[in-house]
C-alpha cells in the first residue's frame, strides 16, 4: 500500500464548494478528503488549513460607527475531532472595506455600499512547513494536495527531491496553474462526492 497524507487548503476548497452550489461543512470536507484516496493508497493523515471566522470590532467606512463581527471556530473544532484529521489554523485579518460596485455615486454613499475585506495569514506557510516535514520524515510515500496557490511550489520541489510523489487534486471548477502541474507527479480529477 502507498501511504499518503492529504493536505487541504480550506479557503480554496470553500470557494470551489460554494461555486459548485454545495453546502460547506465538516461532513463535506471529510467526504472530499476521503474521495481523494485510491484503492492502492493507505490514508495516514488529513491536514486541513484554514482560519476561524473573524471576531472583533471595526469602524464602518462612512458613518464611523462600530460594527462587531461574531465569528467562532466551532466548525473547526468539530472537524479536528474527525478521524485522521488535524487542523492547522492561520489568522484572519481585517483589511478594510472595498466598494461593492464601481463607480460609486458620491452623493448617496452609505456603509451598505461597501463590503469588508479579510485576508488569511499563515496558511500557505503552514502548508509548506508540513510538506517539508513529511519530506524529511518519510512517514508517507505520497502527498495529495488540494491547493491552487503557487506559493506551495518550493515545498513541492523539496518533497519530490526527497523522493515523495505529489498528487494535485482537480475538483469541479478548479483551475490548476501550469506552474503547479510542472511540479507534481500526478493530476487526479475528483467529482463532488
Amino acid at each position: 500500500m502507498i501511504r499518503i497524507a492529504t493536505l487541504i487548503d480550506g479557503g480554496n476548497l470553500r470557494a470551489l464548494t460554494r461555486q459548485g452550489g454545495r453546502h460547506y461543512d465538516p461532513a463535506h470536507i471529510e467526504r472530499v478528503a476521503h474521495a481523494c484516496t485510491t484503492t492502492d493508497e493507505q490514508l495516514i493523515r488529513i491536514l486541513y488549513y484554514d482560519c476561524s471566522l473573524y471576531n472583533g470590532n471595526v469602524k464602518l467606512p462612512i458613518s464611523g460607527s462600530t460594527h462587531h463581527f461574531y465569528g467562532n471556530d466551532h466548525w473547526l473544532r468539530e472537524l479536528a475531532r474527525k478521524e485522521l484529521f488535524a487542523v492547522r489554523e492561520g489568522i484572519l485579518k481585517f483589511r478594510g472595506y472595498r466598494p461593492k460596485s464601481v463607480p460609486l455615486n458620491p452623493g448617496s454613499v452609505t456603509d451598505n455600499d461597501f463590503e469588508p475585506v479579510f485576508e488569511q495569514k499563515g496558511v500557505d506557510m503552514r502548508i509548506g512547513l508540513d510538506i517539508a516535514l513529511y519530506s524529511n520524515s518519510r512517514v508517507v510515500d505520497r502527498l495529495v494536495l488540494i491547493v491552487q496557490d503557487t506559493d506551495c511550489i518550493p515545498a513541492m520541489k523539496q518533497a519530490r527531491k526527497a523522493g515523495l510523489q505529489i498528487v494535485l487534486v482537480e475538483l469541479p471548477g478548479s483551475v490548476l496553474a501550469p506552474e503547479l502541474l510542472e511540479h507534481c507527479d500526478f493530476r487526479r480529477r475528483i467529482a463532488w462526492p
